[in-house]
């Protein structure tokens, strides 16, 4: 159910009682364990602890704060211990200003030189900051376009830096801090940020989370993290263990890649994944490259879409959930036939239906599909993602004239659905009062803005 991204267990205070430690995380549910070095004798250990058990993994690294002593000949070391086959990253590695222990010009060396040899070796960085946003953003944003992939263990920095990193495809890890009473300014980040985006961890021994706050702290505790998250989230705690872990997956490796599936649950409604393939291609939009949602693994060629049937095999019974909803990480319309059959059992048995589409459904079919909509669909939920034709164009990589397809589209829905609703991303130069203004006064249809993270 659970990856402890962070744990380091090689410590001397889990000597005695190691076999009991692993028994009790696997027990609360911790799936795999990944182990990260401090310096090169840890290294040595955490591979001893990945041949031991098989389903803890591990990385080797300098931690700023060893890194003191550090010189041209660790680097070859770090390499020859990154070719065991259980070691998935590079780390514990980074930078760290609130101790004294090693020099700055030394920690960014050693930092440097690491990045690099994960670059050469292809394998992620697991990276520690203390009081060192500055220099940590400018290093990491040197990297932006070379294929870095990090996880930004026991992150403690802003907001705004979370959001940069994320956009620059690494990932944020949380520990026990976010339980502690007074990080109410840590837990607003955690709900801020995507889940998607999120790895959990235990950074044993230390930051142990309420209740067990001021006592040794052990991978079996990262369920309160998840516990917490699920929390700020408002979801289960089996999401966030679900897409969490999957996260881990996608970067380290470690588990298994979930098959794809043909529909997915979140909250209590059901999510149809009808097709990848679209009409266009939004900036935003990470279908190509990692088409996951909570956990879900939606990736699926065109030659695996499967008929209504299966998809009503799945469904059930459709009074179940709140609504029948048709999106995946595709156009929808773009099977219109199937989205139709579909449609028709969920209404016939009593569900609900909503649409998420780019309103290019009729230009898609040659015709105007909106008065199919009759019957069928409650809610047509359409991007507008820009009031301005040239921009919507930009955004979506299409013709420009298929803005003037969607608004006519999203005129014509509303004579035929229960409920039409244009959403616009919340992205830098979308100005989006007016958009507001154009959906409310002009379409005279729902208007709703998404976040973009």
């Amino acid at each position: 159910m659970f990856v402890d991204t962070h744990a380091h267990l090689f410590y001397n205070n889990f000597e005695d009682d190691l076999f009991e430690v692993v028994k009790r995380a696997r027990e609360a549910g911790v799936d795999y364990m990944l182990v990260p070095a401090t310096d090169l004798k840890t290294a040595q250990q955490v591979i001893e602890l990945c041949e031991r058990y098989d389903f803890i993994y591990g990385a080797v690294g300098v931690h700023p704060h060893d890194s003191k002593e550090w010189d041209d000949s660790f680097i070859q070391t770090v390499e020859e211990l990154a070719k065991h086959p259980k070691i998935v990253a590079i780390g514990e590695i980074g930078l760290d200003y609130f101790y004294d222990f090693s020099p700055k010009e030394k920690q960014i060396k050693a930092f440097k030189d690491q990045i690099e040899l994960a670059l050469k070796l292809n394998l992620p960085v697991i990276i520690h900051n203390r009081d060192s946003d500055t220099d940590m953003m400018e290093i990491i944003k040197s990297y932006a376009g070379s294929g870095l992939r990090a996880q930004f263990h026991c992150y403690n920095a802003s907001l705004e830096d979370a959001r940069a990193l994320v956009a620059m495809h690494h990932y944020i890890s949380f520990t026990g801090n976010i339980t502690f009473k007074k990080f109410d300014s840590l837990r607003e980040i955690a709900a801020a940020i995507p889940l998607e985006n999120i790895m959990i961890e235990t950074d044993s021994p230390f930051m142990t989370p309420v209740p067990y706050r001021g006592k040794r702290n052990e991978p079996a505790y990262v369920k309160y993290v998840a516990e917490k998250l699920a929390e700020l989230h408002k979801i289960s705690v089996e999401e966030v263990g679900r897409i969490t872990s999957l996260n881990a997956f996608k970067m380290f490796g470690i588990g298994k890649n979930k098959d794809t599936i043909h529909t997915y649950k979140i909250h209590n409604s059901l999510y149809i994944n009808i097709t990848n393939r679209c009409n266009a291609d939004c900036i935003f939009c990470h279908r190509k490259e990692n088409p996951v949602v909570h956990g879900y693994n939606l990736k699926m060629k065109h030659s695996d879409e499967p008929g209504a049937d299966v998809y009503i095999s799945e469904i059930g019974d459709p009074a179940a959930y709140d609504e029948i909803v048709f999106c995946g990480f595709g156009e929808p319309t773009i099977r219109w036939g199937v989205v139709k059959k579909i449609a028709k059992y969920v209404k016939d048995c009593g569900g609900n239906t909503r649409l998420n589409t780019n309103g290019h459904g009729s230009y898609i079919n040659k015709k105007n599909i909106t008065p199919e909509l009759k019957g069928l669909i409650d809610t047509v939920s359409i991007s507008l993602n820009s009031f301005d034709p040239k921009q919507y164009a930009e955004i979506m990589k299409v013709d420009k004239r298929l803005f003037n397809e969607m608004v006519t589209f999203a005129k014509e829905a509303k004579m035929y659905a229960g409920k039409v609703v244009l959403s616009i991303v919340a992205i830098d130069d979308v100005e989006i009062e007016k958009a507001r203004t154009i959906v409310e006064d002009k379409i005279g249809v729902e208007f709703r803005v998404r976040e973009y993270f």
